[in-house]
Formats: C-alpha cells, structure tokens, sequence
C-alpha cells in the first residue's frame, strides 16, 4: 500500500480527530488530508509528476508534513533535508537527486537561493517570513494552500521510491537511500506491532523530520491514525516535560544524548510523567547503566533499546520483559524480519564470535541512488536467487539464546599494542561511572601503540579528574583497553541528527595532540 493511502483512510474514518499538533497549529486528518491535496495541486500543476524528486527542506513545523505527504500525493519521492545543511551539501543533493522542486522555509531560502545558484529550472515554494512576504524567487507556500484540490491520477505503485534520505556522510559524499512504499510500510508495520501502538498513541517527536527515527514517528502515527506531537528540539527539556504532560503523551522516543541529559537532571521524581506508557532508543545503543536509571525515572514504562540503519530503517529491540536479564543487548531482528552475524566469507558464527550483522526482510533498502559501486558492497545475494540482503557493515555478536550484542562499527575497531579494542565497550565502563554523564571513545595515533585510547569525556560531578577515570577504566578493563587520554568537554561533537560523531571527536583528540 502506497503511504498516502493511510492518510486519506484515516481522514474518511475519522475526520475530526486530531493528527498532528505544533506550537502554532493543530491538524485533524481531515484537514491534514485536504491541505496536503491541495500542495500536491500546485506541485504537479509546476511540472512535478510520478517518481520526480522533491526536497523537502524545513525544520518540524505543520508545513512539513503537509509538504511530505503533498510530494507523495503527486506520486513523486520526497528527500528531507536537515534545515541545518549548508548551501554545499544542499546544492550536491539537488543536483545528485535532480531535484524538480523545494519546498522550504523564508528562514532557510539564502541557503536555497545559494545551492541553486541560478538554476531557474527548479520550482521553490516557501512559507513568509517574518515580514508577511514570501522570500524572492519562491511562490508561497501560504497561497498554494489556498487552492483547489484537484485529483491527480499519477498511477504509482508500491514498488515506487517513496523517498530518498540521504546518509550523513561520514565516509565522503552523502548517499541517497532508496526506499519504496513498500519497503516504509513494511518497517512501519513491524514497528508499530512490537511497539503496541494503537490509534489511541500520542507520540511526541522533538527528533528532525530529516532523520529516518523522527520522520517515522510521522508516518506510523498517520498510518494508525493517531497523535503526533511534533517539537523543534530537546534543547529545553522542562518545557517539553510540560507538553507532554498538557497532551496525554503516551510515546516518548529518545536517542542516547537525550536520555543523558534526562539524567542529569537533579529534581526530576520517579513517575514524573504519568501519561507515558513506553519509551524507544535509538540512533545508539544506551550504555546499561542509562537504562538502569531511566526504567527508576519511569516506573512501570515500556523501555525499547532498539537498533537501526537508514538502509533498512530498523534492525533490531529488545522486548522489554528482557532487560533485566541482557541489558546490554539490543535484542532480536524485528518482526517478518531475519538478522544474523557472519564471518567475513559470509558464514555464520557461533554464540559469542564477532562479525558483520546481515539483515533480510521487506524492509531492505533498493540501493544507494546513483551509486551502483555503494550499492554492491551493501547488498549481496542472500539465501534465494532473487534477494538481496544487507551487510550492515556494523559488528556484533550474539548470546545462546539468539539475542544480539552490539560490538562497534568495523571501521571503528582500534588497533593498540597488536590488540583489537571496541570503543563501545570501553565507552559501556565510562558511563557506569556516577559521575560521567557522556562519553566517546576513539584511536588517537601513537608511535609506540600504533593507537592510543582516547576519551572525550562530559562530567556530571565537577570535581572528577582524569586519574579518577583511568582508575575506574584499569579495575574494570584489559591494561590494552584502558584510555590513555582523558579530555574533559562541555558537550560532545554530534552530526546534524544529533547522534554522537566518533569521526568528529577523533579529529579534536588528533587535533590537540
């Protein structure tokens, strides 16, 4: 089923109930469903017909999912950009995706006008700015709204790429993730199963619509017909809390920064939000002791630690009933799904041996766009003539019952003193210690040690020091494993998702060194 259909199904069935909430606006799904409609009037009435590619350029306001859901309705594929991407890296994915249109916000057109450099050829629709005035070089995107609504028979299928997101590149170039209706609607449906949602969710989402975690929480509550409350950030987490606590909030998915910083607040009490019924991790695995104190934050709540990739959207989560007994795992491969752990001739492992995570299920990627070399590398003949499986690149091993342990990237792996250490598992010592709040681990080249291991290190208890860490680090490691350099930091270098930058914080270590 094509992804639109669920919101034009949910706008039949129950008009009037509410689908989405922002500061400024609240949206039924019948209005959702008819404000949608009527973009999706302009777009194809601009030249944009089945399988174009139309970026979708905003933060989280109302106007991108009514923009996300106008590209589809106009059988095009959407590609949400982060609103903090610079004019270089826009201007490559409008020209690697050729781009037929962009719909953003006044806010963010001198970073538009700048990636188009003059390309006339591209339709630019935007909201006003702060003046009442739609930006030069845009229609306005309040204007389109204002028109009819004209069926648009575009004939797309299934199989058609619903969207392009493109990865954050930390290898070189960003790569555009192929994915169709198909491959969305599996993976929302395997989600909302394990999750329990039902119609009756109110899902608070503060992650970018840019990030395949935060524009998921969109698509699954639309496809349930449910809540969706859609914040810009965390960067104000009281002011959130009371959100949640004015809308009934059920669903609360967080990444590990998030959590960290739930965590070090003071004068939080247990069951301070009532209305919460499940709580989901992604975007890294949260270190055991983070999850020890949240599940005393939210008494009796359902706590996912889930794992994923953009190229499948999600691998694996832990049922909650098994965190007492493998905390440190991030479960089982999702439901209609299959994951396993090879060896580098692609043979399966036994319990407890390291290698490469390979995904199978409907939910796999079609391939990078445009990039056949990227493509080969990440799908390989699975157990059938006719599939595709995905090698995750990532490492992991798994415990006698099946469970999944997660290891480290391949590329992370540090090389010291002829040893081979995971980052994740000295970073797992770090955060046990009471008074780190966060913490990542890289190699920082050495001529003795080939790598020595380096910590950049946030302190919640000011008065730690460096001996103090290394001490924790030698009664708890392997000598090999114990950093050698410690730096304390306010914050931690994130990409534009918010997920912590290993690539990042070793070039700050290299750089200081």
């Amino acid at each position: 089923m094509r992804i639109e259909h669920f919101l034009a199904a949910n706008a039949a069935a129950q008009p009037a109930k509410t689908a989405l909430i922002t500061s400024h606006k609240r949206l039924s799904y019948e209005e959702l469903d008819d404000l949608s409609s009527r973009l999706a009037a302009v777009l194809f009435a601009n030249g944009v017909r089945r399988d174009d590619r139309v970026v979708v350029f905003m933060d989280n306001c109302w106007e991108a999912a009514v923009s996300i859901y106008a590209v589809l309705k106009a059988g095009a594929t959407f590609i949400p950009a982060n609103p903090s991407t610079k004019a270089d890296k826009l201007a490559y994915i409008l020209a690697d995706c050729d781009a037929s249109a962009i719909l953003t916000q006044a806010k963010l057109m001198p970073v538009v006008a700048e990636a188009c450099g003059g390309n006339t050829g591209i339709f630019v629709a935007s909201t006003v700015g702060a003046d009442g005035q739609s930006p030069v070089g845009a229609a306005s995107l309040a204007d389109c709204l204002t028109l009819a609504a004209g069926k648009i028979d575009h004939r797309g299928i299934d199989v058609d790429l619903a969207m392009l997101i493109y990865t954050s590149g930390s290898t070189g170039r960003p790569k555009g993730v192929m994915m169709t209706h198909r491959n969305c609607d599996a993976a929302a449906d395997s989600i909302t199963a394990y999750l329990r949602n039902s119609s009756d969710d109110i899902i608070l989402n503060v992650l970018p619509l840019a990030f395949d975690y935060g524009l998921y929480q969109l698509l699954m509550a639309v496809r349930l017909g449910a809540t969706l409350v859609l914040e810009k950030s965390f960067a104000f987490p009281q002011a959130i809390f009371e959100r949640i606590r004015e809308e009934g909030v059920t669903g609360l998915p967080l990444v590990p920064t998030m959590a960290a910083m739930i965590l070090q607040m003071r004068d939080l009490e247990p069951g301070f939000l009532p209305s919460v019924s499940y709580i989901s991790n992604t975007a890294a695995a949260l270190p055991p002791a983070h999850i020890e104190r949240l599940r005393c934050l939210f008494p009796g709540v359902r706590l996912y630690s889930m794992y994923g990739q953009t190229e499948c959207k999600r691998c694996t989560y832990l049922p909650p009933e098994e965190l007492d007994h493998r905390p440190g795992s991030v479960g089982i491969a999702i439901p209609n799904t299959e994951a396993f752990v090879v060896d580098d001739n692609g043979q399966s492992v036994p319990p407890g041996v390291a290698g490469e995570l390979v995904i199978r299920g409907p939910h796999v990627m079609q391939g990078y766009w445009r990039n056949e070399a990227a493509t080969e590398r990440a799908l390989r003949p699975g157990p059938n003539p006719w599939e595709k499986v995905l090698y995750t690149g990532d490492l992991f091993r798994t415990d006698e019952d099946g469970f999944l342990y997660f290891v480290g990237r391949k590329d992370d792996i540090i090389k010291t003193r002829g040893e081979k250490v995971a980052p994740k598992e000295v970073e797992a010592v770090l955060h046990a210690h009471p008074g780190i709040a966060e913490a990542v681990v890289v190699g920082v080249p050495d001529p003795l040690l080939g790598h020595a291991i380096g910590a950049l290190v946030i302190r919640s208890d000011p008065k730690l020091s460096e001996k103090d860490v290394m001490r924790h680090c030698a009664r708890h490691l392997e000598d090999f494993m114990v950093p050698k350099i410690i730096e304390f930091r306010l914050e931690l270098p994130k990409t534009d998702t918010g997920k912590v930058s290993r690539r990042l914080a070793s070039e700050m270590m290299e750089a200081a060194q």
